[in-house]
């Protein structure tokens, strides 16, 4: 059994994502997000979970929301599952 190392709850900002073409924003949020967590969490192997994704798209390609409330939880072996925090 893998134990979690770590578990914290990030507000990843997507503001750089309006700078994007429109029809490609929320394709780029999902790159943002992953990036984000790479920086901070420190790892490599991200791995988000439907319901981000499902958010993000929520208003199609064009609006994806400009933050996003995300818990992420390192393991022992280096993988970092994401989640969306519910409130």
């Amino acid at each position: 059994m893998v134990e979690r190392l770590k578990e914290h709850i990030y507000i990843v900002p997507l503001r750089e994502v309006k700078r994007a073409p429109r029809w490609k924003r929320s394709n780029t949020a999902i790159k943002d997000i992953r990036k984000f967590l790479e920086r901070h969490m420190k790892s490599d192997e991200i791995k988000l979970d439907q319901s981000i994704n499902e958010k993000v798209w929520e208003r199609g390609s064009q609006k994806p929301p400009r933050k996003i409330r995300i818990r992420a939880m390192k393991f022992e072996d280096g993988q970092v599952q994401a989640e969306l925090a519910e409130e």
